[in-house]
């Protein structure tokens, strides 16, 4: 199929919103109903050449006697297909029905008869509610003429003209098919969803790099075989597309037999419902159940990733995803039953140990983002000799957000301490749709290479990119091939420049310290007792007690006077403020710190002679008396781009200023004059 072709395709399906749905529908349901008829027509045409076959098979007595999974797998094998449709309806039949009421019964027992797989696009579309309502307005029939439209194929096989017996409409590969489908979809985003256009879509440009820092540095060491692909925050589907086909060319290229198996997970039923038969339509998933552990499960699961884990257990080769940054994720605590309580989560997949130590991985209610890494980090495979890459997007509170012995801090000290941290990479801004922010790329694996290990690298690729010559939405750049490939280089070369950098693993932590200062209370000169919360016999008792102190007792050591006192610690707690105040030339109180004073510091892990030797040069000079408090010493983890990156814009000279100045006055001569005169 040629481009002209192509394009005529697509503006006649694309139309078919403003032709049968407009005045009937509002505009944010076009989609909703266009994208599932145009699955339905090209599964109908798909299976049109076995559908007498399926409905003799069918309907044999041996059918009948059949376990129901047997029937699906014989059926399977009949279409060649893992899917069929054992109605007695297709859409060219449904086409010539005229009665109103006969056509949507016929056409409900028609989507009835599709098989499982389908039936959960059907269910997850919601496309019952729309055929109903369809029928209602009178356009059901219209939008099965249309979609049936001698003028138009969305089969795999070309159209033969009877009389010439020529070619008259290209066929649709399972890939053009693909890309068609998910062209529609980014356009009915574009024009008509009252959602952002990008929402659920990852510019392809994109993925390709994605595609790339996957598989391309560790293709050498790809043997034949089978490799899983995973995508917990599938959307569409679009990564898992791009990336099979990428292995594929690569297989190719190399004389290689590389297969791959695709799973994912998706929250929004309808996207599950798009993404699933984006990969039906295109082939690029022909499997959609797995068996782990005796138990039967769907490779592409609709749920949350975060508090419904569709694949429990399950390990990958490649984890390669964009998720969501920025929504509260609230809604999953509930799911578990938490409430707000962060703290009861048990789920395993959240949690690591370092030196013996149980680190949280759970960050912040406000952003989900870690917890889908978290997630990846947790499908990797330790006993496989290729182990597992993961390439995933972020934005920048990735790098930095979490207090030390945060959910966010601790997961980036268990990727860095555990060795799998191989490089993050700084994008340029406004590579969305619907977005203009900067974003990274996490390249993490448990299998680095031997000069990576014990040291991460950090690529500033905010300059590499493309500008388009017209903006889509917010996207106004992108990573065309040679900005891939200088990306790539940069990662493989793995060398010390302007763009790359090269560390330590332990530059990126630091020790939070709690620096205390000794309490130093003097027993002021005037008081009130009536100013607190004692008593009358408690003032009394105090007052007796304050009169037998020995005349000469310090002033400026509370821990002499109080002893003095001679009274008991609760009413000695409670007269204390009353009679007190802080004074630095005081006497030290033993065993209690002024909180006031109290402060916090980050101590590098790399500075020389550690802790001791910081607080010998950065603070005791200060303050001699102060002190850490061990028992408050916590690790945290954070990477900064700015740091290492960051070039001081170099100041105008003397000589360019002034010349400017005197380009200004010569602009301006007579200015003045001109406005005085009007």
């Amino acid at each position: 199929m040629n481009q002209s072709q192509y394009s005529r395709l697509f503006s006649f399906l694309f139309n078919i919103a403003n032709d049968v749905l407009v005045q009937a529908f509002e505009k944010g349901d076009y989609k909703k109903v266009t994208l599932p008829f145009i699955v339905l027509r090209r599964l109908d045409l798909l299976l049109e050449p076995t559908k007498e076959a399926v409905m003799q098979f069918s309907q044999a007595e041996e059918f009948a006697m059949m376990p129901e999974e047997s029937q699906d797998q014989q059926l399977c094998q009949i279409t060649g297909y893992p899917f069929y449709n054992t109605s007695a309806f297709t859409m060219k039949i449904l086409r010539s029905e005229t009665d109103n009421t006969r056509l949507r019964q016929n056409f409900e027992a028609y989507l009835d008869g599709f098989s499982i797989h389908v039936q959960d696009i059907i269910g997850k579309f919601d496309l019952r509610h729309y055929v109903e309502k369809l029928s209602s307005v009178g356009r059901l029939g219209l939008l099965i003429e249309k979609m049936t439209d001698e003028n138009i194929n969305l089969g795999a096989s070309p159209v033969i003209d009877p009389e010439t017996k020529e070619e008259k409409l290209p066929g649709l590969d399972n890939h053009t098919m693909g890309t068609l489908f998910e062209d529609l979809l980014r356009k009915f985003n574009e024009d008509f969803s009252v959602t952002e256009a990008g929402e659920h879509y990852t510019p392809r440009d994109y993925v390709s790099l994605l595609a790339d820092l996957a598989i391309l540095p560790v293709a050498g060491t790809l043997k034949n075989g089978s490799y899983d692909i995973y995508d917990g925050a599938c959307g569409t589907g679009g990564i898992l597309s791009l990336v099979q086909d990428r292995v594929a060319q690569l297989s190719t290229e190399r004389n290689k037999r590389w297969k791959t198996y695709l799973y994912g997970q998706e929250l929004q039923p309808e996207t599950f419902a798009t993404c699933k038969a984006d990969l039906m339509l295109s082939g690029h998933s022909r499997n959609f159940t797995y068996r782990q552990g005796g138990i039967n499960r769907l490779c592409f699961a609709n749920g949350s990733t975060i508090s419904e884990d569709g694949h429990p257990g399950k390990k990958f080769d490649f984890c390669i995803s964009n998720p969501p940054f920025g929504p509260p994720w609230k809604a999953d605590l509930e799911n578990w039953g938490y409430g707000s309580d962060k703290s009861k989560i048990v789920d395993t997949r959240f949690y690591g140990t370092i030196g013996g130590k149980v680190l949280s991985f759970v960050p912040g209610i406000g952003d989900p983002q870690m917890l889908f890494l978290a997630n990846n980090v947790s499908r990797m495979k330790d006993d496989d000799e290729q182990g597992t890459r993961i390439v995933e997007i972020h934005n920048g509170s990735s790098l930095f957000t979490g207090n030390a012995d945060g959910g966010e801090s601790n997961l980036r000290r268990y990727i860095i301490e555990n060795d799998l941290l191989e490089a993050i990479i700084a994008m340029p801004e406004n590579m969305f749709y619907n977005t203009g922010i900067g974003t990274f790329v996490w390249i993490v694996t448990n299998r680095k290479e031997q000069r990576r290990r014990g040291k991460v690298q950090l690529i500033d690729a905010i300059s590499i990119k493309t500008p388009l010559r017209k903006n889509l939405g917010n996207k106004n750049c992108e990573a065309s091939d040679a900005d891939r490939a200088a990306i790539l280089k940069l990662l493989t070369d793995f060398e010390e420049n302007e763009q790359s950098k090269i560390f330590d693993n332990r530059e990126f932590g630091y020790w939070q310290i709690t620096v205390d200062r000794p309490l130093r209370l003097r027993v002021k000169e005037s008081y009130d007792l009536t100013e607190g919360k004692l008593k009358d016999a408690e003032i009394d008792l105090c007052r007796e007690a304050l009169a037998k102190v020995a005349s000469g007792t310090p002033l400026n050591d509370w821990s002499a006077y109080a002893k003095a006192l001679g009274l008991k610690s609760t009413l000695l707690k409670k007269l204390r403020p009353l009679i007190t105040e802080i004074d630095p030339d005081a006497m030290i109180v033993e065993g209690e710190v002024d909180t006031a004073l109290r402060d916090t510091e980050q101590v590098p892990l790399l500075y020389p002679g550690g802790i001791d030797a910081f607080m010998k040069n950065e603070v005791l000079p200060y303050a001699l008396d102060a002190k850490v408090d061990d028992s408050k010493t916590l690790i945290g983890y954070e990477l900064s781009f700015t740091k290492y990156f960051y070039k001081p814009v170099e100041l105008r000279s003397r000589d360019a200023i002034a010349s400017e100045i005197r380009e200004l006055e010569a602009e301006t001569d007579g200015l003045l004059n001109e406005i005085l005169e009007d």
